[in-house]
């Protein structure tokens, strides 16, 4: 009997502290409402401006295939391009970013300015750096900084590419170019250990095996 009104006193109490907070407990639920459908909101036009994001820059893409491949006037075309291009990946992050960048790298990779072209895949590793087009840049500023005789900066981006969250295809090959950059710098012992990183982490990939093996043998009959 004791339990029973135990029960009963305290659904009395529940009762009583509703109807005491009623104008509280309403604002709560009606906030915590409207922050719902300002999320479902947000989320649904971040997703629209992502996706518009992406179609832009692919067209963008398109004129540059259209003007390395058609255009009379390349130069006087690729330079309105270069200034679209720049305009639209200005604080912009993610896919479409990065491949506007990515973009602008190529076209100073192609005029040989390997300086511009190396800030432009980093600010495309930046900005795409939670997708796969990160390590794919970070490698091609190294080669870039290559380009520049910055060998120890090039090594270091290769690194990064390899170590990067997202998995790197050519992972393989930026470690055996670490290898042959060490080379490069006479610091055969560091040559020696990216080599045998190749024959450890990529055992089964034969044409890496076999070129690491070769130049290991080199240095250590030199």
């Amino acid at each position: 009997m004791q339990n029973v009104n135990e029960k009963l006193n305290l659904g009395d109490k529940i009762t009583e502290f509703v109807q005491r907070n009623r104008r509280v407990i309403l604002f709560l639920v009606s906030a915590v409402f409207v922050l719902i459908v300002g999320l479902i909101v947000f989320l649904s036009l971040q997703d629209v401006f992502r996706k518009r994001a992406i179609s832009e820059v692919e067209e963008l893409n398109r004129r540059f295939e259209d003007i390395r491949f058609f255009a009379s006037d390349e130069n006087a075309d690729m330079r309105t391009l270069l200034a679209d291009l720049d305009s639209f990946a200005k604080n912009r992050r993610g896919y479409a970013g990065s491949k506007a960048w990515s973009i602008i790298a190529q076209i100073h990779s192609s005029e040989e300015n390997w300086q511009k072209a190396e800030e432009a895949w980093l600010n495309a590793a930046k900005a795409g750096d939670k997708t796969y087009l990160a390590p794919i840049s970070l490698f091609n500023a190294a080669a870039a900084a290559e380009e520049q005789g910055k060998l120890e900066e090039a090594i270091e981006l290769l690194q990064k590419s390899i170590d990067h969250r997202f998995e790197f295809p050519a992972a393989p090959r930026a470690q055996f170019s670490i290898g042959r950059l060490y080379e490069q710098l006479n610091n055969y012992p560091a040559a020696i250990e990216a080599y045998r990183a190749v024959l450890i982490n990529w055992h089964n990939i034969p044409v890496w095996q076999h070129l690491a093996r070769s130049r290991i043998t080199a240095i250590e009959i030199r």
